[in-house]
C-alpha cells in the first residue's frame, strides 16, 4: 500500500511545463502543520512535501494561489532513478478554503 492523504498550504509552485510528448507537469510545496499522538505524547510537526502533478491533475495545482489550504491524496516515489529523495505524487486536490461552513 502506497497512499498519502494530507492538508496544508501549497507554500511554494513551479511554473507549469510539459514533457516532449505535451503531457503537463506541475511541481509545489505543500506546508503541513498539526498535533499528533505518539506513544501517549502529542507532538507538533511542521514539514513541508513536495508535490508533483502530472497530467489533468497539474493544471489545478498550477492554478491554486500560493497560501490557498489544500488537501492531496497521492503516493510517494523517489523524484528520479538516481535519487532516494521522496515526493508526493498528486492524484487528488481538493481545496478546503471556503469549505468549512457549508
Amino acid at each position: 500500500m502506497n497512499q498519502v492523504r494530507i492538508a496544508g498550504r501549497l507554500s511554494e509552485k513551479k511554473p507549469l511545463r510539459y514533457t516532449p510528448a505535451g503531457v503537463p507537469i506541475s511541481e509545489a510545496r505543500l506546508g503541513h502543520e498539526s498535533e499528533q499522538e505518539e506513544a501517549g505524547l502529542s507532538r507538533q510537526v511542521i514539514c513541508e512535501i513536495p508535490l508533483l502533478g502530472i497530467g489533468p491533475v497539474s493544471t489545478w495545482l498550477d492554478a491554486a494561489p500560493l497560501g490557498v489550504m489544500l488537501e492531496v491524496t497521492g503516493f510517494l516515489a523517489a523524484r528520479s532513478r538516481n535519487s532516494r529523495t521522496l515526493v508526493l505524487h498528486v492524484q487528488e486536490i481538493e481545496f478546503l478554503e471556503g469549505n468549512q461552513n457549508g
